[in-house]
């Protein structure tokens, strides 16, 4: 019997043609918008989306579906649908974002290195301005939160000849960390940062995780790296200790509310470096996702949920 597979997002169509040969005991309908969503979604048993192109309405037209399939790390907008029905099994898509978030986080700290803004206006100036350049090397990284991509990371600082520092209650070490401390000794851990980079899903005990304790406890030489969920940082303090000058900058990828408000002061801060929460998005990315997806959709299919990998919410 053929399962009906709804998938929505810009790249549906890469996604349909790629899975079906590699699933024929599934058929799949590409969506590429809400509208053609709600359309073709009636009889769906999975959905492949990202978490957040999700939608009440989708979810109440989909009588029938039991797995959502995320095309994402984070599954958090899935999961506060309050009309997620207890026979929807979630599962996450994760173990390969490592590359992609590792050169943000390193495009940041170079930023703050270097100065881009400097050399870029030296250069529109047509100004030869031969200087001494500062340096990685025995910098300090502090990552808060000890996952995959953090290990990707800290091998990369490594590389540059950087100590590496995690923070975590769910590991006494990981390889490429010099030390790693628990969660109760982040201020500890944040005075010794010339980077304190946010890697920690965003959950209620890591909400505002990062506040004005450890803003207070950072060098004034150090900067904030948010490559993880607006909500682990408190924005508000975050903006205080920017002005008053606690510490030098912050590199932000991600924000409470997204996109970030057009009034937001974060903008026009000298001393701090947006992106539109790309950490996580690469032009090979459905290159990286595809065999998670056809090893869980076919253990899904095949009745085997065991075999999957990530699961978020399994079906009650």
């Amino acid at each position: 019997m053929t399962s009906d597979v709804l998938i929505k997002g810009r790249d549906a169509s890469f996604f349909a043609e790629r899975l079906a040969p590699a699933l024929p005991a599934l058929r799949f309908h590409a969506a590429h918008d809400p509208a053609e969503a709600l359309a073709k979604c009636a009889d769906a048993e999975i959905l492949v989306i990202r978490t957040d192109e999700i939608f009440a309405e989708l979810i109440d037209r989909m009588p029938k579906l039991r797995l959502i399939q995320a095309l994402t790390t984070g599954t958090d907008h899935i999961q506060a649908l309050p009309n997620l029905g207890k026979q929807v099994m979630l599962a996450a898509a994760r173990g390969f974002h490592g590359p992609q978030m590792s050169e943000l986080a390193f495009i940041f700290m170079l930023h703050f290195v270097r100065d881009f803004r400097d050399l870029f206006a030296t250069q529109a100036a047509h100004r030869w301005n031969r200087v001494e350049q500062s340096i990685m090397v025995d910098r300090t990284a502090v990552i808060v939160g000890v996952g995959s991509i953090a290990e990707d990371l800290a091998q990369k600082c490594k590389v540059f000849g950087m100590r590496v520092i995690g923070v975590s209650d769910g590991r006494a070490e990981a390889p490429y960390f010099d030390a790693i401390l628990p969660r109760a000794r982040l201020s500890e851990a944040a005075a010794q940062a010339d980077f304190l980079i946010a890697l920690v899903p965003h959950t209620p005990s890591t909400n505002n995780l990062i506040g004005a304790a450890v803003f207070d406890a950072m060098k004034p030489s150090g900067v904030l790296i948010n490559i993880a969920r607006g909500g682990v940082v408190d924005e508000d303090a975050l903006i205080a200790a920017l002005r008053a000058k606690k510490i030098a900058g912050a590199g932000l990828d991600v924000f409470r509310v997204e996109p970030l408000p057009k009034e937001s002061p974060l903008w026009d801060m000298p001393n701090v470096f947006i992106t539109s929460h790309v950490g996580g998005m690469a032009d090979t990315y459905g290159d990286q996702v595809m065999p998670l997806l056809i090893e869980n959709l076919r253990a899904f299919v095949n009745g085997q949920p065991d075999k999957m990998r990530f699961i978020v919410r399994r079906q009650a």
